[in-house]
């Protein structure tokens, strides 16, 4: 199973790392890994997540209150958003529309 991170999610990824090691040195990186261990999780159990609209699926972080939201598609897994749980959920909402 592949992933294809969308460019606004990888641009949400580099902005939560970059915020999270103003906050604490490393702190960024350990985000940034904690995200790659959620891609892990999703390529070997990719509908293990709850349905978080029609085709979308949300993977929650362990350490972060961060979600993945991400449609499979074949062999394909699509990240549309990495986004903090307390943002508006019509941004949300909104995400899934685009992807």
């Amino acid at each position: 199973m592949n992933i294809v991170v969308l460019s606004y999610a990888e641009e949400e990824l580099a902005e939560a790392v970059d915020y999270y090691n103003e906050q604490c040195p490393g702190l960024g990186y350990e985000f940034a890994a904690e995200v790659k261990r959620a891609f892990d999780r999703m390529k070997v159990f990719p509908e293990a997540w709850h349905l978080f609209s029609k085709r979308s699926r949300r993977c929650l972080l362990n350490k972060f209150p961060y979600g993945v939201l991400y449609q499979v598609e074949l062999d394909t897994i699509l990240v549309g958003a990495i986004m903090h749980l307390n943002r508006d959920p019509k941004s949300w909402r909104q995400r899934i529309s685009k992807f």
